[in-house]
């Protein structure tokens, strides 16, 4: 029968009464409530006694015999509860820093060293390790509306990227660096462009306007102690307000063809001067070559002159038909002529019918222009003929009668 069924609650079947002598009794031998929890505690802690050198003594007074155990048990359970304790405090003390960070270590909440990268130990609960990213390169984004110098509203969109440069400020110095990068950043970029036109921020001063920013927001993160460091500023977009974004469109489009007409007249400008004074050159060269000319002739006229006077000094009716004959030749040359021949003397007759021609034409008795073709030259020379005939005949008449 088991020890809990009724009438076999024995002093045999009891597993928590210890044999004959039950301690504890409530209510008799016949008790079945649960077991003493001071007995079990007691018997749990005479084990781990004896399992740490704790172990029973044996001889001395009465009373004292049942307390020494249970106190070096209760010493040596204290002692691997601190031993135990001391090295999970010391494990937890290890930590790792990686690469590209450094650890700022706080003593008591004290600024107290700088750790490198690699495996580190502090005493857990008196230092304060925090790990700094050093390389990683972190962005701000910023837009707003601002004014510029020539009182005009312009949209900038901007980009900041920047690195801790200095761990040590970035936790200790300042409270929020990226609270204070973003005010730093509106105050850089309202400054730049306040003091900039809008025509130049929107075409081609927007490099320069970055440089400007990122110049300034650098000496306010020094000015701040933030310990960063700005490595670029990229201004994304910078364009009039959507509400007058037509009119803007309007005006750089207008611009735009302002500068196109200029490049053109400029280009026709390259062009045309080049050869206005090339022509104007070529007129000087040719006025100096005709003054070289005809003081040249002249010259010449004036030394044969020269000549011709001592030969005509030395036979003067020899040079003068001489001049004479080379002055028919010069003049008889450069011209149309017809010859004709008189009857009945030596004399030729000269007649520059081309010359007549072209000074007026030829006209009948109706008034009418004629033509001078081959048949009409004909008839026209045997009219002079006879005309030049008859005016002999009455000369050579004449003649006879005196």
């Amino acid at each position: 029968m088991a020890w809990n069924e009724p009438g076999g609650n024995g002093n045999n079947h009891d597993p928590w009464s210890g044999g004959g002598d039950n301690r504890g009794k409530r209510g008799g031998g016949n008790d079945q409530g649960p077991p003493d929890l001071d007995e079990a505690l007691r018997k749990l802690q005479d084990r781990l006694g004896g399992i740490f050198g704790g172990g029973k003594k044996k001889g001395g007074s009465g009373g004292g015999s049942g307390k020494g155990p249970s106190k070096a048990a209760g010493g040596g359970f204290f002692v691997v509860i601190i031993v135990l304790a001391a090295l999970f405090w010391a494990g937890m003390g290890f930590y790792t820093v990686d690469q590209q960070e450094r650890g700022i270590v706080l003593r008591l909440g004290k600024y107290h060293d700088t750790v490198q990268p690699g495996l580190q130990w502090n005493p857990p609960l008196i230092d304060d390790v925090t790990k700094v990213n050093t390389t990683r390169i972190r962005s701000y984004d910023h837009r707003s509306l601002m004014l510029t110098e020539d009182e005009n509203i312009v949209d900038v969109d901007m980009t900041v990227q920047y690195v801790v440069a200095d761990p040590v400020m970035y936790i200790l110095k300042i409270r929020d660096p990226s609270d204070s990068l973003a005010q730093s950043s509106e105050s850089a970029l309202r400054h730049v462009v306040g003091t900039s036109e809008m025509h130049g921020i929107l075409t081609e001063g927007r490099d320069t306007l970055a440089l400007q920013v990122q110049a300034r927001l650098q000496r306010y993160m020094e000015d701040y102690s933030t310990g960063l460091q700005i490595s670029k500023v990229n201004i994304k977009n910078a364009q009039a307000p959507r509400q007058v974004q037509d009119a803007f469109d309007d005006v750089i489009k207008a611009r735009e063809d302002e500068q196109r007409v200029i490049n053109e007249a400029q280009a026709y400008a390259n062009g045309i001067i080049p050869e206005a004074r090339g022509q104007a050159q070529r007129l000087m060269e040719e006025s100096n070559a005709y003054r070289e000319e005809v003081v040249a002739k002249a010259t010449g006229e004036a030394s044969r002159f020269t000549a011709l006077l001592t030969e005509y000094t030395k036979a003067p009716e020899v040079t003068r038909e001489r001049l004479y004959i080379d002055t028919l030749q010069d003049v008889l040359s450069r011209t149309g002529k017809v010859m004709v021949d008189v009857e009945g003397g030596n004399n030729m007759m000269y007649l520059p019918l081309d010359r007549l021609t072209e000074q007026q034409p030829l006209r009948d008795t109706s008034g009418r222009p004629v033509r001078l073709d081959e048949n009409t030259l004909n008839q026209l020379a045997e009219q002079v003929l006879q005309e030049a005939r008859q005016r002999a005949q009455t000369t050579s008449g004449l003649r006879e009668g005196r």
